[in-house]
C-alpha cells in the first residue's frame, strides 16, 4: 500500500512543472481545438474524455492546461475510469444504450461546456465563456446525432450492428482526442467535416424513425387518415348534396 501511495505522489509531484511549461508553450488554434475535442467527444463519451485526458496528463503525454489538471488526481480517475468501464458494457446493449443516454442527456452537455471552458480557466474569461458555448454546443450536436442514431440501430433485432456502431464511437472520440493534441489544424478541418456528416446522419435516421412510428401505427390499429382521406373530393361533396325533386307531368 505505502509502494502504490509513494507511486502516485512522485507522479503527481513531477508533473505539474512539466504541465506547466507545456502548457504555455501552446498557442491559440491547439488551446481551441483541445477545447473544441473535449465538448464534442463528451456528447459521445463523457467518462472516457475524462479518463483519457487525466491519465494523458499524469503521465506527461499531453500538456494539460492548468484548468483540467483537476482530471489527473487519483480519486477524479479513479472515478471516471470506473465510470468508463460502466459506460462501455451499457453502450453495447441494445436498449440499455437508450436509457444510458436518457440518463445522460442532462450531464454531457454541461460537461462538455464546463470541459471546454476550463482549457482556458479564470485567467482568460472571455476566451472561457467562447470555448463553454463552443464546446456545449458539439456536445449537444454529436449526443443529439448519437441518440437517434442509437435509436434507429436499435429496431434491428440482432445485436451485432448495436455493438459495431458502439465501437466505432469508441474510436472515434480515441481519434478525436488524439488528432486534436498532436495535429490541431487538421482536427478542425476534420471536425467541420464530420459536423456536415452528423446533420445528414440526424436528418436520415430522423425520418426512419418516422417511417417506423408509422409502421407501428398501422399495425396497432392507429392509422392516422392521410390528407386524400380526411378531405372529401369534388365526387363526394356532389354525391353528400340533397337532389332536386324529378317534376311531374
Amino acid at each position: 500500500m505505502d509502494v502504490w501511495l509513494e507511486f502516485w505522489h512522485n507522479l503527481i509531484g513531477s508533473t505539474p512543472a512539466v504541465l506547466a511549461q507545456g502548457a504555455q508553450a501552446m498557442d491559440m488554434p491547439a488551446l481551441l481545438a483541445l477545447a473544441a475535442a473535449l465538448g464534442w467527444a463528451s456528447g459521445l463519451r463523457l467518462y472516457a474524455v475524462m479518463f483519457m485526458a487525466g491519465l494523458a496528463g499524469l503521465m506527461g503525454w499531453i500538456a494539460l492546461p492548468h484548468g483540467l489538471l483537476l482530471l489527473q488526481h487519483p480519486a477524479v480517475l479513479l472515478a471516471s475510469g470506473f465510470m468508463l468501464l460502466v459506460e462501455f458494457f451499457a453502450d453495447k446493449i441494445p436498449g440499455v444504450d437508450s436509457v444510458w443516454d436518457l440518463v445522460h442527456s442532462v450531464i454531457r452537455v454541461p460537461a462538455g461546456a464546463a470541459l471546454a471552458a476550463a482549457v482556458f480557466g479564470v485567467d482568460h474569461s472571455a476566451m472561457a465563456i467562447v470555448a463553454a458555448v463552443l464546446g456545449g454546443s458539439l456536445a449537444a450536436a454529436s449526443f443529439a446525432t448519437k441518440a437517434t442514431t442509437r435509436a434507429a440501430v436499435n429496431t434491428s433485432p440482432e445485436p451485432f450492428s448495436n455493438i459495431a456502431v458502439s465501437l466505432l464511437e469508441d474510436g472515434l472520440v480515441v481519434g478525436a482526442m488524439w488528432l486534436a493534441t498532436q495535429h490541431p489544424i487538421i482536427f478542425g478541418i476534420a471536425l467541420v467535416v464530420t459536423l456536415v456528416l452528423m446533420v445528414l446522419l440526424l436528418i436520415t435516421s430522423f425520418k426512419f424513425l418516422k417511417a417506423i412510428t408509422r409502421r407501428l401505427r398501422v399495425w396497432f390499429g392507429m392509422r392516422l387518415p392521410t390528407t386524400s382521406e380526411s378531405t372529401p373530393g369534388r365526387d363526394e361533396v356532389v354525391e353528400a348534396l340533397p337532389q332536386p325533386r324529378a317534376e311531374r307531368k
